[in-house]
């Protein structure tokens, strides 16, 4: 097939799933055979050299999306500056310095996207749809990263003549967190535009079941395709830390449940037969997450523990693979419901066991693999007692790890995602003729 992903990149500062999720899934289509085009959005995408020779060039910029925003006079710049303000290395440095804008800012400029072609980023949605129309092949589906781009659907099925497919991964937690009253504008936008897609594709049923009633989706217009990880570098199993070590995979800030973590840590210190555990956390911060963190860190010094947490700053591939063989247990204890969790997946390859709250894609998740232990969400006491005796009892924790590891390999590899995937995009395009 002839596939364009169109995916919002959230630049190179921490670990986003959603940026790794659809890079790794262009990667693994593009080794099946297919001919796909990724792409990026706002900011540059860090990508594999692999995949590099299938990507665009930036379009819907994020400083002239900012721009065209505020004044009437960006949105008729001519393109050499428009250009100028596209500057990779301007889009990066601009990249690690969220909170820029305001939630006034955030809030208009989300819902202005939502409209398309009633937004005010008219002249970059044009820009786009034509670039898209000249290319040497009209691609047989355009797939859409998340339904925060349901604005982009209607002119490129209009004008290429092509359906549009959405995915649907963990785009509530950024609606709802949006001030009043742009969050309720929005979700109304939404229910409106996604008329002009042809199909939603979500990452797990419960985040497919959660979105059907949020906006009143008919059942058929949902599918589900489990998000898969490439497993490549997993092939053999390491040992684990001989120190009791929690582990902490996503980026450093309070709504991934860090501050929890943290608490829990803390209480397990505690505890006979834990009083040398350690902690390690990855996966980066944005620079608003700075307060948080240094929040954290007095706490951590207060209680003397600074020395038995560790923050790593490399995140990439072979960083995250040492990460995990470095661990005893892994927790990402998300303070809202989420569409599903790469880390979880992450651990589990590597023979590592999760412990997560109760809530979201986690019960599903580790219903189909075996490989953890849930515990009740947003409670750094409870989050405690369910660690703790994975810590104390190492080869039931190795027994957990090693059923998550045997699942993911079965059920959970990039390449059966791909597979699928594709297989669903053709059921669509065939219904589209």
């Amino acid at each position: 097939m002839r596939i364009v992903q169109i995916t919002p990149s959230a630049g190179d500062s921490f670990y986003c799933e959603n940026c790794l999720r659809d890079a790794t899934l262009v990667r693994a289509m593009l080794k099946l055979g297919h001919d796909v085009l990724m792409v990026p959005l706002y900011l540059p995408l860090q990508i594999e050299q692999s995949v590099s020779s299938h990507v665009s060039p930036i379009f819907f910029g994020g400083l002239n999306v900012y721009l065209q925003q505020k004044s009437a006079l960006f949105r008729k710049t001519p393109r050499w500056l428009d250009r100028m303000l596209d500057s990779p290395k301007l889009l990066s440095w601009i990249g690690r310095k969220a909170g820029m804008t305001s939630a006034r800012d955030l809030g208009e400029t989300t819902l202005s996207m939502l409209r398309g072609e009633k937004g005010q980023q008219i002249k970059e949605l044009n820009r786009l749809v034509e670039w898209l129309g000249t290319q040497e092949n009209k691609p047989d589906v355009v797939c859409l990263s998340n339904i925060l781009l349901v604005g982009l659907a209607a002119p490129i099925r209009q004008k290429l003549g092509v359906p549009v497919v959405c995915l649907l991964q963990d785009e509530d937690g950024f609606l709802d967190g949006l001030s009043s009253p742009y969050s309720e504008q929005a979700w109304e936008v939404i229910a409106e535009q996604s008329n002009d897609v042809n199909a939603f594709v979500a990452v797990s049923k419960y985040y497919a079941d959660a979105m059907r009633k949020r906006l009143g989706f008919a059942p058929e217009r949902v599918h589900v395709v489990y998000t898969g990880i490439s497993l490549e570098g997993y092939e053999s199993l390491q040992p684990g830390p001989e120190v009791p070590t929690i582990g902490y995979l996503s980026r450093t800030c309070s709504d991934r449940g860090l501050d929890t973590l943290v608490d829990a840590f803390i209480n397990l210190k505690k505890r006979d037969g834990l009083r040398e555990a350690k902690l390690r956390i990855t996966g980066g911060q944005r620079s608003d997450d700075k307060a948080f963190l240094d929040r954290i860190q007095r706490k951590l010094s207060s209680c003397g523990m600074v020395d038995d947490v560790e923050f790593l700053p490399e995140f990439d591939g072979p960083a995250r693979l040492a990460f995990l063989q470095s661990i005893s247990v892994l927790s990402v204890p998300e303070k809202q419901p989420v569409a599903y969790g790469l880390y979880v997946l992450e651990a589990l390859a590597a023979g590592v066991p999760v412990v997560e709250p109760a809530s979201g894609v986690f019960p599903e998740l580790l219903e189909i693999t075996g490989g953890g232990v849930l515990c009740e969400p947003n409670n750094p006491d409870a989050l405690a007692d369910v660690i703790g005796p994975l810590l104390l009892e190492p080869d039931h924790a190795r027994k957990l790890g090693k059923q998550g590891r045997t699942a993911v390999f079965e059920k959970f590899n990039i390449e059966q995602t791909a597979r699928e995937m594709v297989r669903t995009y053709g059921e669509i395009a065939k219904q589209f003729v």
